[in-house]
């Protein structure tokens, strides 16, 4: 069983404080690398500064590289560094304090220390936890501005060493019943030795797989020793009790999705799709500059920042034109324009939502390649056949009901090199997880249209030809990254 170790600068205050944990010295921490040799140990770091180059600041990089659940993680302390690279957390995190502070009693607090989750002033108890879901750390300080929307000044790791004897009392309350909590026991030799956890949405319309595929996947996990078990947005609190995270609903950085990659990583959690794969993928702008630089070939592509714009694009593309949202997905957010008309009413609709346009040159085609690459390596192969008087693999109706077109697997050494190879080096690009890569044959070559970090896998079509071995290579590139 897992086992808690408090890394502290000055460790007998805590030794005073008859705190149940292992309580070592930073200094042992750093000097000592076997200490925990062979154990899985979880990590507290209570040091007198988290700056960069400190001893706190170290102790949080060692654990990572001893394979240690560390709290804080570098992670988080570089993020807390300025209010710049905490910025992307706080429309949600202000959310959770206006919604607390609306039935808050008596006087505004200038600010709210929280330790784990815990909120030292009563009240603000969804804002704590929001606070702790993205920042992990034992003890944070918020600075509050009161308006009629109350704002974040500063969010600050703290050190314990400069809290009131109060607050100390507070953090080892916090402490005792957040290290107290019932973490799953060893169990026997029978049950499998990991877990996944898969995010899904049951009312997802086109998700990624459905839950039959989950159940197929899961029944083939389970010889190899691993349990697969379907979760929902509301499991956020239970992903620590897991192993490992698969996102199987399409992600955004606008919502749980993230969320839950971020929490996942911050925890040394394998995931798919971590948050820097989603990061890039859900951003056509940056893909396309990616590609570009790396010397792939795309089609004929112009950004598009203002209605001025839209000549020029149309004079560089001509028609038809594609218009894309940067993060759209599953052909959502992506429009093809045939006359100039068309073009400036696609543009003024999109530019409702977002600051930049894409333009690309159209490129027809009968159907789409996706190649499926996880660890760089090709997964599966497939063609979708675009939906029935549609231009693309999916047409979006009215009614919500979307239409799709038809599908052919192909062995992977039975694929055109052409496209196996521009589908793998694209992938490269992203990183080590798991990614489709969309490509059009054309007369002209091969081009690819974007790199998707949540790719379909569905029982009965991406698994067709693979069969069972496409599940076990993914089961293994959980298993072998748990190990680390």
């Amino acid at each position: 069983m897992d086992s808690w170790v408090l890394v502290a600068d000055q460790p007998r205050d805590l030794v005073a404080r008859d705190l149940p944990h292992v309580i070592v010295s930073s200094e042992d921490y750093i000097a000592r690398p076997y200490m925990f040799g062979g154990a899985r140990q979880k990590i507290i770091i209570l040091a007198r500064s988290y700056n960069y180059q400190t001893a706190g600041y170290y102790c949080a990089l060692l654990a990572e590289a001893r394979g240690h659940r560390v709290m804080p993680s570098v992670e988080t302390m570089l993020d807390l560094r300025n209010r710049t690279q905490y910025a992307h957390a706080l429309p949600e995190l202000e959310e959770a304090l206006n919604r607390d502070l609306k039935d808050f009693p008596g006087e505004k607090p200038a600010s709210v220390c929280v330790a784990f989750g815990l909120p030292e002033v009563p009240g603000f108890e969804r804002f704590a936890q929001s606070l702790f879901d993205w920042f992990r750390a034992p003890v944070l300080t918020v600075t509050l501005k009161s308006g009629e929307w109350n704002s974040i000044q500063k969010i600050e790791l703290t050190a314990l060493a400069k809290c009131s004897e109060e607050q100390k009392r507070f953090f080892a309350d916090a402490l005792k019943s957040y290290t107290g909590r019932k973490w799953r026991a060893q169990k026997p030799r029978s049950v499998p030795r990991h877990s996944i956890a898969v995010l899904y949405d049951p009312n997802e319309v086109l998700p990624p797989s459905s839950l039959a595929t989950l159940k197929h996947w899961a029944k083939l996990a389970a010889p190899l020793g691993v349990e697969v078990e379907p979760i929902t947005k509301k499991d956020l609190s239970r992903l620590t009790e897991f192993d490992a995270l698969f996102i199987r609903e399409t992600t955004t950085i606008r919502n749980h999705t993230y969320h839950f990659a971020r929490r996942a990583m911050m925890e040394g959690m394998p995931v798919i799709d971590d948050p820097i794969s989603m990061i890039r993928c859900t951003n056509k702008v940056y893909l396309w500059e990616r590609l570009t630089h790396a010397g792939l070939p795309v089609p004929d592509t112009t950004v598009i920042q203002e209605p001025d714009d839209v000549k020029q694009a149309a004079d560089t593309l001509g028609f038809p034109v594609v218009v894309k949202i940067p993060d759209g997905s599953f052909s959502r957010g992506v429009k093809k324009a045939d006359t100039m008309e068309a073009l400036k009413e696609t543009v003024a609709e999109f530019f409702k939502e977002t600051d930049l346009l894409l333009a690309q040159r159209f490129v027809p085609t009968k159907f789409d390649w996706r190649v499926g690459v996880l660890a760089g390596q090709p997964l599966f192969v497939c063609q979708y056949n675009m939906a029935k008087k549609h231009w693309q693999i999916v047409r979006h109706r009215d009614d919500g009901k979307p239409i799709e077109g038809g599908f052919k697997t192909f062995p992977i050494d039975q694929t055109p090199p052409e496209v196996l190879d521009a589908g793998v080096r694209a992938a490269s690009l992203i990183g080590d997880g798991l990614y489709g890569v969309d490509l059009k044959e054309t007369p002209d070559g091969v081009f690819i249209i974007e790199i998707n970090d949540n790719p379909n896998l569905e029982h009965g079509v991406e698994d067709q030809v693979s069969k069972s071995d496409l599940w076990n290579r993914l089961t293994r590139w959980f298993t072998t990254r748990i190990l680390v």
